[in-house]
């Protein structure tokens, strides 16, 4: 599965995989609105990779069979005060 992936110049470490050649026609305007322009990051074949830095990639997968997009967010930070000892 060839994906292309977009990096949110608005939201640090805010990615959108998009199945490659079709556009963001169906990505959710309002999700577009908030990520900002896309800028272009890579291409990727899904298909020759077992997993990916941040996300699962089944979900990616998934994603992209089911809905044509997948966002991938930030993980929340947590602040050291808040971390048990």
């Amino acid at each position: 599965m060839l994906c292309t992936i977009y990096r949110s110049k608005r939201n640090p470490d805010t990615y959108l995989y998009v199945r490659q050649g079709e556009d963001l026609a169906q990505v959710p305007e309002e999700l577009l609105a908030r990520f900002g322009h896309p800028e272009l990051a890579m291409h990727l074949n899904l298909d020759k990779r077992d997993r990916l830095a941040r996300v699962d990639i089944g979900e990616v997968r998934d994603a992209l069979a089911s809905q044509g997009y997948f966002l991938q967010i930030p993980p929340t930070r947590t602040s050291l005060l808040d971390r048990d000892p």
